[in-house]
C-alpha cells in the first residue's frame, strides 16, 4: 500500500522541489500553499504524513497542525521552520508533532527521517491491531461457562462469527453482551481491524446523530469543524451498537439506510460517505413487542434481527458458578498480589442460593469485595457482604459442591414441572432440554413424574 504525504509551503519552490524528491523515493504526494488548503486535504484525504512550514498566511503550521491532530490523529506531522524559530519547532514537539526540520531542508536529512518516521507509523499501526486482537482474544476468553445455556450460545457464536450478517443480541445487564460481540468479532474475518462498541443510550439525543455520522463544519452551533461519524472511523470492523431500543425513532431510519445502502450523510452533509462495517446490536428490552406499539421500526427490526442470541442470566445457568468465582479469585488475586486459593463450601453455598439480579457482573463484584476482605487462603462468609451473608444456608445445601449442585439441580426442575402442571413437554422446552432427558433426571432425582393429584386418582 503506497504511502501518501502531504507537503505545505506558501513558497512554491520549496513546496514543488520537496514534492519532486519525495515522488522520486516513490512516495505518492500532494501539495498545499496553506493550512486552510491543507485541511481539506486532510479531511478527504487519507493522509499519512504532513510536511508543513510554521510560517504561513490564513492559517499556520502550529494551527494545523492542532486540527489535524483532532480530526486526523492518525496523521503524523513534520515541522519546518527557519533557524531563528526552532523554539517554536519545539513547541510543535510538545503539542504533537513527531519531527522537525531547520531550513533549508538539507534532502538527504529529509529523507532519512520520513523513511524513520514511516518505519514507526506501520509499526505502531501493527502494535494497534495487535491490542485490538489481544483485547478481543480476552473478551473471547472471558466468556465463561459449561452449562447447556452456554454451550448453546458458544455453538451460534462459532456458526455466525464467519459471517457478514447483522446479528441481535438480547440479556439483561450483566448477562456479557459486549463479550459476546468482541467474541464473534474476534472470529470474525475483521479481526484485525476496530472492534467499537457504543452505547446508546449514554449518549444524549442531540449528539447521538453527530456521534454516529459525523457533521460537517457551521452544521450547528458548536461545530467549529469537520468530524468522522463512529460508522467511519469503524471502517473494515465492527460497530457494536448497545442499548439500541433507545436510539430515537428519527435516527432509526438513517440508521436504517446506513445499514442497507452502506452509506449516509453527515449532519450538515450534502455528500454521501460510504462505509464498510459489520453491524452487531444489542439490548435488554423486547424490541418486537416495541415494534407493537410504535416505539421502535419494525423495518429496523428485521434487518438487526438477522441473527438473534438470546443470552441466560446467571439465575438460569447457577450451574456455572463455581467456574466463574475460581475465575474471578484468580483475577483479583493477581491484580491485589493475594494468595486466596477459592472459597469454602458454606460460601458456596450462600453464592449458589443467592437471587443474582446484577448476573455475572453483581457475582464479580462480590468476588472483588471478598478477595479483599480475605485473610485466609479460603474466602469465608465472613468475607462477604452482609446482604449476602443474609443468604447464608436458607436454602439448606449440604457442604458437597456437587451435592448442592444436586439440591438445586432438583429444585429447578421440580420447580418448573410445577410451573407447567406436570406437562414435561414443555417444562422440557422451557429447561431446553430433550423430553428423554427431562425423564432421565426426573429419575435421577427422585422427582415424581405425576402430580400429588394424578396420583391420589
Amino acid at each position: 500500500m503506497s504511502v501518501k504525504i502531504l507537503v505545505v509551503d506558501d513558497e512554491k519552490v520549496i513546496r514543488d522541489t520537496l514534492n519532486e524528491i519525495l515522488k522520486e523515493e516513490s512516495y505518492e504526494t500532494i501539495t498545499a500553499q496553506d493550512g486552510e488548503e491543507a485541511l481539506k486535504i486532510v479531511q478527504s484525504e487519507n493522509i499519512d504524513l504532513v510536511i508543513s512550514d510554521i510560517k504561513m498566511p490564513n492559517m499556520d503550521g502550529i494551527e494545523l497542525l492542532e486540527a489535524v491532530s483532532k480530526y486526523s490523529p492518525d496523521t503524523f506531522f513534520i515541522i519546518m521552520t527557519a533557524y531563528a524559530s526552532v523554539k517554536t519547532a519545539i513547541d510543535a514537539l510538545r503539542n504533537g508533532a513527531f519531527d522537525y526540520l531547520i531550513k533549508p531542508v538539507e534532502f538527504d536529512d529529509l529523507l532519512l527521517r520520513v523513511k524513520r518516521l514511516l518505519d514507526y507509523k506501520k509499526l505502531a499501526q501493527e502494535n494497534k491491531m495487535l491490542r485490538q486482537r489481544i483485547s478481543a482474544e480476552e473478551g473471547q476468553n472471558n466468556i465463561i461457562g459449561k452449562s447447556e445455556p452456554m454451550k448453546k450460545v458458544f455453538q451460534l457464536i462459532n456458526r455466525v462469527a464467519p459471517t457478514n450478517s447483522n446479528i441481535l443480541i438480547y440479556g439483561k445487564s450483566g448477562t456479557g453482551k459486549e463479550l459476546v460481540a468482541k467474541s464473534i468479532h474476534h472470529n470474525s474475518k475483521r479481526k484485525n481491524s476496530i472492534f467499537l462498541p457504543v452505547n446508546c443510550g449514554a449518549i444524549s439525543e442531540n449528539l447521538i446523530e453527530s456521534e454516529l455520522f459525523g457533521h460537517k463544519k457551521g452544521a450547528f452551533t458548536g461545530a467549529t469543524d469537520d468530524k468522522l461519524g463512529l460508522f467511519k472511523v469503524a471502517e473494515g470492523g465492527t460497530l457494536f451498537l448497545d442499548e439500541i431500543g433507545d436510539l430515537p425513532l428519527n435516527l432509526q431510519v438513517k440508521l436504517l439506510r446506513a445499514i442497507e445502502d452502506k452509506q449516509f450523510l453527515p449532519v450538515g452533509g450534502t455528500k454521501a460517505v460510504t462505509t464498510d462495517v459489520r453491524i452487531i446490536a444489542a439490548t435488554n428490552q423486547n424490541l418486537y413487542e416495541k415494534t407493537k406499539i410504535g416505539e421502535f421500526r419494525e423495518d429496523l427490526f428485521y434487518r438487526l434481527n438477522v441473527v438473534e442470541i438470546k443470552l441466560p442470566t446467571l439465575n438460569e445457568r447457577k450451574e456455572d458458578i463455581p467456574i466463574l468465582v475460581d475465575h474471578f479469585v484468580e483475577k483479583y488475586c493477581n491484580e491485589m498480589g493475594k494468595k486466596v486459593i477459592g472459597i469454602d463450601n458454606e460460601t458456596m453455598k450462600v453464592l449458589m442460593s443467592h437471587d443474582w439480579r446484577g448476573g455475572v457482573r453483581e457475582l464479580e463484584n462480590v468476588i472483588e469485595r471478598a478477595v479483599i476482605f480475605a485473610n485466609e487462603e479460603l474466602i469465608t462468609v465472613n468475607d462477604l457482604a452482609d446482604n449476602l451473608r443474609g443468604d447464608d444456608l436458607k436454602q439448606g445445601y449440604p457442604d458437597s459442591l456437587k451435592d448442592a449442585l444436586r439440591n438445586f439441580e432438583k429444585e429447578h426442575i421440580l420447580k418448573t414441572i410445577k410451573k407447567f402442571e406436570y406437562n414435561k413437554e414443555e417444562a422440557a422446552t422451557a429447561l431446553k432440554i430433550g423430553l428423554s432427558s427431562l425423564y432421565r433426571k426426573m429419575e435421577e432425582l427422585g422427582i415424581p413424574t405425576k402430580s400429588p393429584k394424578d396420583s391420589e386418582i
